[in-house]
């Protein structure tokens, strides 16, 4: 699928980069433009996930939580929470928790970052806000015209969403999109993996709501359905103008 949502600026105050290895595809905006960085952070990040896949294989093929690691490095124990707190499989997480670690290793040279993989954001601004486009595809009439406001206090800050009709992920659900913000980038990607799986058809949305507000760490909520539109929690929405 082409990426055309990012023709979409984010914060127009910040350097915009992309850093590509293998199936890691991520757009990168921060103070200054970093890209040997957010290089090098990328292929350790992937490294340990690839690491450990060798050591434990399900990691990567299950569907459901496998149970906590607590000698596994840190980003693997962040999915692997993720994943146990949504019910998921671990891989769910992995977008969000890759966009995460490596915004934090380029905070250490920035004190604003926003790292978008695949759909899968992790941000952190220093002051003021920004806005977060909700692309849900051709289907739904609300493709590009919500947008997520974020103000630099609640940051830093997991956006991440699922689709059971853009992409390529596995989803077992139907929504255009949904949307989950936690302070967890990994949380927040398994979660909305976990939500859109519960959607089949638009009355679905206020139950699927209700059990992903139930997930702790869950901050807000956002799911479109053709022309339908849901959310729940800390959530502050305002027309798409990228």
């Amino acid at each position: 699928m082409e990426r055309v949502y990012r023709n979409r600026p984010y914060r127009r105050d910040l350097a915009t980069f992309q850093v590509q290895v293998k199936e890691t595809d991520l757009l990168i905006r921060a103070d200054r433009e970093d890209r040997e960085e957010a290089c090098r952070s990328v292929l350790r990040w992937r490294s340990v996930v690839e690491e450990y896949i060798r050591l434990r294989p399900e990691f990567l093929t299950a569907l459901e939580p496998i149970g906590e690691d607590p000698l596994a490095p840190v980003l693997i124990r962040e999915m692997l929470r993720g994943s146990a707190a949504a019910g998921v499989g671990p891989m769910a997480a992995v977008a969000g928790a890759i966009a995460e670690a490596v915004g934090r290793d380029l905070l250490q040279r920035s004190r604003s970052v926003i790292v978008e993989n695949g759909g899968d954001i992790f941000l952190r601004i220093d002051e003021g806000e920004t806005s977060v486009g909700i692309f849900a595809g051709p289907r739904s009439p609300l493709n590009e015209k919500v947008a997520l406001r974020i103000r630099a206090g609640q940051t830093p800050l997991g956006v991440c969403t699922s689709s059971g009709t853009v992409g390529h992920s596995i989803s077992f659900g139907k929504a255009d999109a949904v949307c989950v913000t936690a302070p967890s980038a990994a949380l927040a990607d398994a979660a909305a993996t976990a939500v859109c799986n519960r959607i089949v058809r638009k009355e679905d949305i206020p139950g699927a709501l209700e059990w992903g507000g139930d997930i702790p760490g869950v901050a807000g909520i956002i799911v479109i359905f053709g022309d339908r539109l849901g959310a729940w929690g800390d959530i502050e929405l305002a027309g798409f103008s990228g």
